[in-house]
C-alpha cells in the first residue's frame, strides 16, 4: 500500500509545482460513524499568494482551512488512508484515483482527460448560514454537542428554529431600520428562538441590535442571562417579567411565538401602543374565544363537532388578531410557521406598519360580524386596545 500511497502523493506534488492541480477529493470515511464524511481541497489565490483550501464537510457544518503546498501535503499524509480511503486527484491533463480496500490494499487508477481543464484561483467563501450550530451557546443551551453537532433528541427543534430565521430574514431584510433596532421577544423561555434572532441580526444583516427577551421565570431569566455573559454576545438581556406588565419605552420589531392564550393579545396591543414597525406573533392555546363560542350555545354544521369547534375558535381568534392589526394601521399577513409534522402551532401572524388609508369603520364591521355569527360578546383585544373606547 505504501509504495501507490507514496506514488499518488509524490504525483500530488507534482502538479502543485506545474500548477497543474485543480482540484482534489478525499471521500469514504475509514471508520463508518466519522462525522467528517469528505474533504474538498483546490487551490486559491490569497493576497497573490498560492495557498490550498481545505473545505471538510461534516454532518452538519463545513469547515474551511487554507494550507501552503507543504502544509497540504503533511495533511494528506496524516488522512491518507487513516480518515479516507478513496482520493481522486485532478489535474488540467488528468485524473489519478487512489482506491484503498478494508483489507489495506491500495490501488491507482489514472484516466486522461479530453475537456479543457483550467485552475479556478477564487477563494471560495464559506457558505454563511442563518444559524451556526457551532456557535457555543448552542451547546449551553442544550441543543448540541461541544462539537456543533446538533443532538438526535432536538432535530426538530433546531430545524423549526432554522425556518424561524429563514421567515424573520425575510420579514427584516427590507425594511429600513435606523441605528439601533429595539426588540423585544415577549415569552422568550428557554431563548432558543431568542438567540437565533440575536445571531441572524447581528452575524447575517449585520444590524445593531438592543433585544429584551421577556420572561416571567426568574430561573431560566438568571439561568439565560449567565449564558449571555459566558458567550459575550452584546445587545441582547432577558428581563423578569410577565407579558402584559412589560411596556418597553423604544419598540421596532415585537416578537411572540407561542404565547398562551390570551398573553398574545397582550404582546399583540403591546407592540400596537409602543408603535412597533413589525409584529410577529405565533399564537397558541386559544382558550378565550372558545369560551365565549361555547356559552353562546350557538351551534352550525360545523361547530357541533367538537374538534371542528376547536379549529374554528382559533381561526376565529387569529383573523380577528389580524383585523385588529389592520385597525391601527398594519398590513397583515398570515403564513405557516413550519409543517405540521414538527408542532401543531404553525400559524405565524404578521403586521408591517403601513401608512396606507384604513378603512376603519369596514374594518369594525368585519369583527362585529364574526362576533355575531359565533355569539362573541367580545374579543380580549377590544378590551385592552383604544378602539372601543
Amino acid at each position: 500500500m505504501s509504495d501507490n500511497l507514496e506514488k499518488y502523493l509524490s504525483l500530488v506534488g507534482e502538479s502543485v509545482e506545474e500548477g497543474s492541480l485543480v482540484k482534489m477529493t478525499l471521500s469514504k470515511p475509514a471508520q463508518k460513524h466519522d462525522e467528517l464524511r469528505n474533504v474538498y481541497v483546490k487551490p486559491v489565490l490569497i493576497k497573490e499568494k498560492r495557498l490550498f483550501a481545505f473545505t471538510y464537510h461534516y454532518e452538519r457544518r463545513d469547515e474551511v482551512k487554507n494550507y501552503d503546498a507543504a502544509q497540504m501535503l503533511e495533511m494528506l499524509r496524516e488522512i491518507l488512508p487513516q480518515r479516507f480511503l478513496n482520493a481522486v486527484l485532478f489535474t488540467v491533463n488528468e485524473d489519478v484515483t487512489l482506491l484503498v480496500s478494508s483489507k489495506g490494499k491500495a490501488t491507482l487508477q489514472t484516466k486522461k482527460v479530453q475537456e479543457c481543464r483550467e485552475q479556478n484561483l477564487e477563494h471560495d467563501k464559506q457558505k454563511v448560514r442563518l444559524i451556526n450550530p457551532a456557535n457555543p451557546w448552542w451547546y449551553q443551551l442544550g441543543l448540541t454537542t461541544r462539537e456543533g453537532k446538533i443532538t438526535a433528541d432536538m432535530q426538530h427543534k433546531f430545524k423549526q428554529i432554522y425556518k424561524y430565521a429563514e421567515i424573520v430574514e425575510s420579514l427584516v431584510k427590507p425594511m429600513k431600520f435606523e441605528g439601533t433596532v429595539h426588540i423585544a421577544d415577549m415569552g422568550a423561555g428557554k431563548g432558543y428562538l431568542t438567540f437565533a434572532l440575536h445571531e441572524l441580526l447581528t452575524q447575517r444583516l449585520n444590524l445593531d441590535v438592543d433585544i429584551k427577551g421577556v420572561e416571567i421565570r426568574p430561573d431560566l431569566v438568571l439561568k439565560i442571562n449567565e449564558i449571555i455573559k459566558t458567550s459575550g454576545l452584546k445587545g441582547l438581556e432577558f428581563v423578569e417579567s410577565s407579558i402584559e406588565a412589560y411596556h418597553p419605552e423604544k419598540l421596532d420589531v415585537l416578537i411572540a411565538l407561542h404565547a398562551c392564550n390570551t398573553a398574545t393579545d397582550d404582546a399583540i396591543a403591546s407592540g400596537i401602543r409602543a408603535g412597533a414597525e413589525l409584529i410577529v406573533c405565533a399564537p397558541c392555546c386559544h382558550k378565550q374565544i372558545r369560551q365565549e363560542m361555547e356559552r353562546s350555545g350557538k351551534v352550525d354544521a360545523i361547530t357541533r363537532y367538537g374538534i371542528f369547534l376547536e379549529r374554528q375558535a382559533v381561526m376565529i381568534t387569529d383573523t380577528i388578531r389580524a383585523l385588529v392589526l389592520e385597525y391601527f394601521g398594519y398590513k397583515t399577513q398570515v403564513m405557516e410557521f413550519i409543517e405540521m409534522e414538527h408542532t401543531p402551532k404553525n400559524v405565524l401572524l404578521v403586521g408591517r406598519k403601513t401608512k396606507s388609508r384604513i378603512d376603519k369603520e369596514a374594518i369594525l364591521k368585519q369583527i362585529e360580524t364574526l362576533k355575531k355569527q359565533y355569539g362573541i360578546q367580545q374579543h380580549y383585544l377590544e378590551s385592552i386596545l383604544p378602539f372601543v373606547d
